[in-house]
């Protein structure tokens, strides 16, 4: 006797995304990048600011460890010391010394600089060396670690992505919802406010509102700034498909149901309303999270976004358009890997889900 199983909606989902094997790969890539960035404290061996730089070793080079040489093997990773010094015969460039005869051993779970995760205190990272700093990233022009400065910037512009779509979700399901269920004047006046911010061009726009950012705002305050900015540029199109959706259901008779029993308006939309949207709002949401991520960075690429001492990847990348950078630390554009692998896991995750989000579809 055969057995038949009733699958949700969700169970349904969720078996056709497990069959999505470069989904599935993205989704491994996108939880251990988020996980880098959510404790990135922990795992950086260096203070990301300019208070933990090296001044002993700017603009250095990658510092990989290893565990044998011509003097023998070692159970524990170690690097050699360096001695850095300028001359008239290199350009007064760095030159570096590496005695091999001193090896600086890697430990694990060390004591250093104190961060606060979750509201407590610590003063332990992964890795570190018994004398002096390691830095397998190399540093920038200010001694500033790069590996410790490129997973915080993935933690920043995550929060900014994060705070962004935050925005955009709330005053999409305001609008859309608002202008759908009521249609009428509160539809066009609506809809005629979110055509014009559509109609705008973001990079004056941006140009503008950068011009007005008074020089005494602390970091904080321009994280928050960007990210309110890109959240209410960016609502209109999901507000319109919300919009168009619920001017479709609202005269459905459940709806009808609901208004004779005296639900009251809000009731209707959050509980009977929305939930019919509910898949494809997550689906725009996490295909258009890599979008909020590169206006970030885009911005603070050319200058318009976040600034030094934030490290985003967005500054991490503008450091990196130098031309004497391109030339002699190349080390520079390592960030661009991460910032790649970032949004194309989203990119890959999205497609996955959205492909999933119609388990009824027949697949070629």
């Amino acid at each position: 006797m055969s057995r038949t199983e009733i699958l949700s909606q969700k169970q349904l989902v969720f078996q056709r995304f497990k069959k999505n094997k470069s989904a599935k790969i993205a989704t491994f890539f996108l939880l251990f990048l988020i996980s880098l960035g959510i404790f990135s404290d922990f795992l950086s061996p260096c203070k990301p600011t300019i208070a933990g730089a090296d001044k002993d070793y700017i603009n250095g080079a990658p510092q990989i460890p290893r565990f044998w040489d011509e003097n023998g093997f070692s159970i524990r990773p170690f690097l050699y010391s360096t001695e850095r010094t300028r001359s008239i015969e290199t350009n007064f460039r760095w030159v570096e010394t590496v005695n091999k005869e001193e090896r600086r051993y890697v430990y694990f779970f060390v004591k250093g600089w104190e961060y606060t995760f979750l509201g407590i205190t610590f003063d332990r990272h992964l890795f570190g060396v018994d004398k002096g700093q390691i830095h397998i990233f190399g540093t920038d022009e200010t001694g500033k670690d790069i590996f410790s400065r490129t997973l915080k910037a993935i933690f920043i512009s995550l929060a900014v992505g994060l705070l962004g779509l935050v925005i955009k979700l709330f005053m999409s399901l305001l609008v859309g919802g608002l202008a759908g269920y009521f249609g009428g004047w509160v539809d066009s006046i609506l809809s005629a406010i979110t055509d014009a911010i559509r109609t705008i061009p973001p990079i004056p726009l941006f140009m503008a509102l950068a011009a007005f950012i008074p020089d005494t705002w602390s970091a904080e305050m321009r994280f928050f700034y960007i990210a309110t900015i890109l959240g209410l540029v960016d609502f209109p199109t999901l507000a319109r498909r919300l919009r168009t959706h619920l001017l479709s259901e609202r005269n459905q008779e459940y709806i009808l149901a609901a208004q004779l029993c005296g639900t009251s308006t809000f009731k209707i939309i959050y509980k009977h309303l929305l939930p019919s949207f509910t898949s494809y709002i997550i689906v725009d949401t996490l295909i258009n999270f890599p979008y909020m991520i590169l206006a970030e960075t885009s911005l603070s690429f050319i200058g318009l976004g976040l600034q030094d001492p934030v490290n985003s990847i967005g500054v991490m990348l503008e450091n990196a358009t130098k031309t004497d950078v391109l030339l002699n630390y190349q080390w520079y554009y390592i960030p661009t890997l991460f910032f790649i692998a970032l949004v194309m896991a989203f990119v890959y995750v999205g497609d996955g889900i959205r492909d999933a989000a119609d388990p009824y579809r027949v697949q070629k």
